[in-house]
């Protein structure tokens, strides 16, 4: 690689470390400000941020089917993510949450398989697989794998689960999407800003108490929201001169560096039954994204939290 690239590399390889920091974050902004006024508050301030890195891009850029169909994706997904993490009982059961999310490059891959018209790699399928046994381990809790042990700690808080669940299944048809769409334009700020405006919507018919600040609430805050910025700002440096291949593969390990640093962000201890799911959600994405990674390599433009 050239020097110009090396950079660019880098950026991507920061932005990668930004989201793998994002997501227990986040959990500490929705502990001080409220799930929903704390995810309005941090979308809003991460909008302003990308306003400032990224601009806001013209409407007229896209198609009215992208921005409709597109943004309705983005913002579900991202407020399904962000409530999933604010409802979460404890810290721990939200370090779960979040590894439920990194269920959508393996879903990508399939439902980008299955709209094509190419015969998938005979992998691909017990990849995927490996990928849900993992999630079921780490969702199982520190007693070991088991059906009844996967109830029941589902059970004590579904809906969470089942947002983040649905979010993953929604991002990756968003991915499939913008991918097809194959404009040189980003809409993320536009999108941010939507997500943004539907959370202070929520938060103004819900029944959470008024937002209390403090000095701790403010910088976790601000921190969180440089995170999430600067995570999307940096990673569109990246796609325009950074080695697409290296950083594709490199993605497919945010879900053993996110579970690290939530670890130590939220003092989680984490059991070895926990990791050990992670590394098969790990090993089933990178599986995925091997067995295609031709057409991931010249299309990875896209990644998430």
């Amino acid at each position: 690689m050239d020097k110009s690239q090396v950079r660019f590399t880098i950026f991507g390889c920061v932005a990668i470390l930004f989201w793998s920091c994002l997501l227990a974050s986040a959990r500490l902004v929705t502990e001080h400000l409220g799930p929903v006024g704390g995810s309005a508050m941090l979308y809003s301030v991460a909008s302003i941020l990308l306003m400032i890195v990224v601009g806001i891009p013209k409407p007229s850029l896209f198609s009215v089917r992208y921005l409709i169909i597109g943004g309705a994706l983005f913002v579900a997904y991202e407020m399904l993510l962000a409530l999933s993490l604010g409802y979460s009982n404890n810290r721990a059961q939200a370090i779960e949450v979040s590894i439920v999310n990194y269920l959508w490059p393996a879903l990508t891959v399939l439902f980008a398989v299955m709209t094509s018209s190419q015969r998938p790699n005979k992998l691909l399928y017990p990849a995927i697989m490996m990928a849900f046994v993992g999630v079921a381990i780490t969702v199982s809790g520190d007693q070991g794998f088991s059906i009844q042990q996967l109830i029941n700690n589902v059970g004590d808080n579904p809906k969470v689960y089942l947002m983040a669940l649905t979010g993953a299944v929604l991002w990756a048809f968003y991915c499939n999407l913008t991918r097809r769409q194959q404009s040189k334009h980003n809409a993320i700020t536009l999108f941010f800003i939507a997500t943004a405006v539907s959370l202070w919507i929520k938060y103004a018919f819900s029944n959470e108490p008024p937002m209390e600040f403090s000095w701790t609430a403010s910088l976790t805050l601000f921190a969180t929201a440089f995170l999430m910025a600067g995570g999307y700002g940096l990673w569109n440096i990246a796609i325009i001169g950074g080695n697409m291949v290296f950083l594709a593969t490199l993605s497919n390990f945010t879900p053993v560096l996110s579970a690290l640093f939530s670890s130590l962000i939220l003092g989680v201890s984490l059991s070895h039954n926990f990791w050990y799911g992670v590394i098969m959600v790990t090993l089933g994405s990178l599986t995925c994204w091997y067995v295609t990674r031709e057409k991931v390599a010249k299309n990875a433009v896209q990644t998430s939290s």
